[in-house]
């Protein structure tokens, strides 16, 4: 790949294969992965130009971590790889990573306050709260999928259960949920032509999105404050540690955050895992011999097959190596956890769907450490509930070709046809 005249100079050549292109980005999972290996055996670090249709500024580049082993140490160590000058491969402008982000993007000990500030709503006993509730709303998704015919199944289905659960968790009034959902999916998905149909700029709708999400949880969080009840909001805005609250401000960022962390990975999770399952008869066959004892290894296997979060970025505090490769200060490091799922030195059989995989060292909620995902107990409940619901109530479903999510973060379905007898 050719270096543009507009592009700040590279400290050094860029690898021959092409991770960075829109052309890339747009082949399939599969052909990727071919890529993904390549690299993965020629040393497994490779550096690259930035990707393309970001807003690189003074990027010249970064290094992609292709191997298990080495998105794990990376993963582990926040003492030399920061979060807090952004996690985002693809190039952003810094302020509204930091709205979108939360604490995500922090270091310790920032992130820890706040990381122990939300977790106390992620309690053995909220979980359980959640779960009945869970089960409640899987119920009557599926109840009413029965008999329905034609439909689109992310419309219909894998949008439904995430953005329930958030709302439930939150607080947010059925009348809002809609409104909340969409400007959830804008922020992964980007605004669609009828969305910018008004002539409005697409980084307009987007930070318009922000704003709705934002407002939602302070208007809520206001009045927890005033009224409290039994959910997560509330919990939100009563915790306190060393005598630390979270203001407005910070709980729109969290709203923000949780709403897009907690819809779409479990959303996208569910179109691949149905469509994977109807594409594997046998592997379906082999958890509906008997479903209640191994759903939850099944979902393990899910998530890692799936792979629906595919990057996230750190950056170098100091000079440092990774796997014998010379890192320096300040450089982007990307964590290609695609890549990483579909290691064969770690996997057996990497690219097939194994449903009774065990051990199964997947990294979809992350490498490990301080970032692991907070909600990852949540949404492999909700993947066990909703497709044991699924198997158990429309286990018949023919399903179509799907229509590809076109992203460089999220492996997606945007629309899945399927026919429910």
């Amino acid at each position: 790949m050719t270096q543009t005249d507009s592009r700040p100079q590279s400290p050094r050549p860029y690898h021959e294969l092409d991770i960075s292109s829109s052309q890339f980005w747009s082949q399939t999972f599969e052909e990727r992965e071919r890529t993904f290996a390549r690299l993965r055996a020629d040393g497994g670090v490779t550096w690259h130009p930035p990707l393309a249709d970001g807003h690189p500024g003074g990027e010249t580049g970064f290094w992609a971590v292709t191997r298990h082993e080495d998105i794990v140490a990376v993963s582990r160590n926040h003492q030399v790889f920061s979060s807090a000058e952004g996690v985002s491969v693809t190039p952003l402008p810094k302020g509204l990573e930091q709205k979108t982000s939360f604490f995500l993007v922090m270091d310790p000990p920032d992130h820890m306050t706040f990381r122990r500030l939300i977790s106390g709503a992620f309690t053995p006993k909220q979980i359980g709260r959640i779960k009945a509730q869970i089960q409640a709303d899987a119920r009557e998704i599926v109840r009413g999928l029965a008999g329905a015919g034609e439909i689109d199944f992310v419309a219909e289905c894998s949008t439904q259960l995430p953005m329930r659960t958030v709302s439930d968790m939150i607080g947010i009034a059925p009348e809002d949920r809609d409104a909340v959902r969409k400007a959830a999916e804008v922020l992964f998905a980007g605004p669609t032509e009828e969305d910018l149909s008004s002539g409005m700029d697409g980084m307009a709708f987007v930070e318009r999105q922000v704003q709705v999400l934002r407002e939602a949880a302070i208007e809520i969080a206001r009045e927890r404050r005033r009224r409290p009840k039994d959910d997560l909001m509330t919990n939100i805005v009563q915790a306190e540690i060393g005598g630390r609250r979270l203001t407005d401000d910070e709980i729109g960022s969290f709203m923000v955050m949780i709403s897009t962390a907690g819809n779409d990975t479990t959303k996208q999770t569910t179109s691949l895992t149905a469509l994977t399952l109807a594409r594997n008869p046998e592997q379906k066959r082999w958890l509906m011999a008997d479903l209640p004892s191994r759903i939850d290894r099944a979902v393990d296997e899910f998530v890692r097959h799936g792979s629906p979060v595919m990057n996230f970025a750190r950056i170098a505090k100091v000079d440092t190596e990774i796997g014998g490769t010379t890192i320096r200060a300040g450089e982007k490091v990307a964590l290609f956890y695609c890549s990483g799922n579909r290691d064969e030195s770690v996997f057996d059989r990497p690219n097939e769907f194994v449903l009774s995989r065990s051990p199964n060292p997947h990294i979809g909620f992350g490498g490990g450490g301080i970032h692991f995902c907070l909600g990852h107990t949540v949404a492999k409940t909700q993947l066990s509930v909703l497709f044991s619901e699924l198997l158990t109530r429309v286990p018949d479903m023919e399903v179509g070709e799907p229509e590809w999510l076109p992203h460089r973060f999220v492996h997606g379905i945007k629309r899945l046809p399927v026919h429910v007898r």
